[in-house]
């Protein structure tokens, strides 16, 4: 099998890991356990690339978290605005992800195979709605008095108060002539970590901005950018969930654009944190995407064959 022809006929695959991808439900989150994660999406990553030029993206929630929970307890350095920190975890996940599948690619005996992490940021709209009404949490969580004394708005929360900041729409991705370039002569690219680094237009050059943006949101994109044939979501989940947490749920193993928007208007108990995904999917296939998927960690190999995971199509 060879890893490395970069051959232009291969079908293009963006596959959106999701945070549990490195982090678990009741793990720590320690060096180890996020690694020995990465081997069950990267070893089928590993396994698809003979047959597809892949671009890998990826959430960075807790690892962020993490970080701004660091700068809260320490008052001896400066502390950074969040920009930076999703540019530092951009890093830091991408090192991990490229580590392994390296990993992965020599276990499978496959040809030398490029591959690179890139910092990338994506335009936002200054003028987005979400900047004059911060929705998305954020970070550690405080109790109400300590909320009190912090100087930036925090929201309550199931388990405390926590930071709010604006969660805008992206416009576009900053790299994306490079990321199509780099597929294009045989790349597996990383990039896009935690949504993107957010940055809006001043004259010629970008500012960096306190928000967080949709990471599936963000892969729709830029898989439409970069013309992928195929965005394959994976979460921790079968799929879309009809009816989810009753006694009748039951998998969604295909849907048509028009029954995706169906379900985002009128599945109350079923979208919870799936609405966003299938919102992408929509955007991906609207934009002229062939086919999206959302499917398990578990299940990325047979996503793709379209065994597996709720199938999203145009018809």
């Amino acid at each position: 099998m060879n890893h490395n022809s970069g051959n232009g006929t291969k079908p293009t695959l963006l596959i959106a890991l999701g945070g549990n991808a490195l982090i678990r439900k009741g793990q720590k989150g320690t060096v180890t356990e996020q690694f020995e994660n990465l081997r069950v999406p990267v070893r089928q990553i590993a396994s698809l690339a003979g047959d597809h030029r892949i671009v890998i993206t990826h959430g960075n929630g807790p690892q962020v978290g993490n970080l701004m929970l660091q700068q809260e307890s320490c008052d001896a350095v400066p502390k950074l605005p969040l920009e930076i920190l999703v540019a530092q975890t951009q890093g830091q996940i991408g090192y991990m992800i490229e580590s392994v599948l390296d990993e992965a690619l020599m276990e499978l005996g496959a040809d030398f195979n490029p591959l690179v992490s890139l910092i990338t940021y994506v335009a936002v709209d200054e003028a987005d709605p979400a900047f004059t009404n911060p929705s998305k949490p954020v970070g550690p969580c405080f109790t109400a008095a300590e909320a009190e004394r912090l100087d930036y708005p925090t929201m309550k929360t199931p388990k405390g108060f926590r930071r709010t900041v604006a969660s805008p729409k992206p416009v576009t991705i900053i790299e994306k002539r490079e990321i199509k370039r780099l597929i294009q002569s045989g790349f597996i690219v990383i990039c896009c970590g935690g949504g993107g680094i957010p940055v809006v237009r001043n004259g010629r050059a970008f500012n960096g901005v306190d928000a967080v943006i949709d990471k599936d949101l963000v892969s729709a994109l830029l898989a439409a950018e970069i013309g992928a044939d195929l965005l394959v979501i994976a979460t921790d989940v079968d799929g879309v969930m009809a009816d989810f947490n009753t006694p009748g749920q039951r998998l969604v193993s295909r849907m048509r654009l028009d029954d995706a928007a169906d379900f985002l208007r009128n599945d109350k108990s079923g979208k919870g944190s799936m609405a966003p995904k299938v919102a992408a999917a929509m955007r991906f296939i609207q934009s002229g995407g062939k086919r999206a998927v959302i499917t398990s960690i578990e299940t990325v190999c047979d996503g793709v064959k379209g065994t597996a995971g709720t199938q999203i199509t145009r018809i």
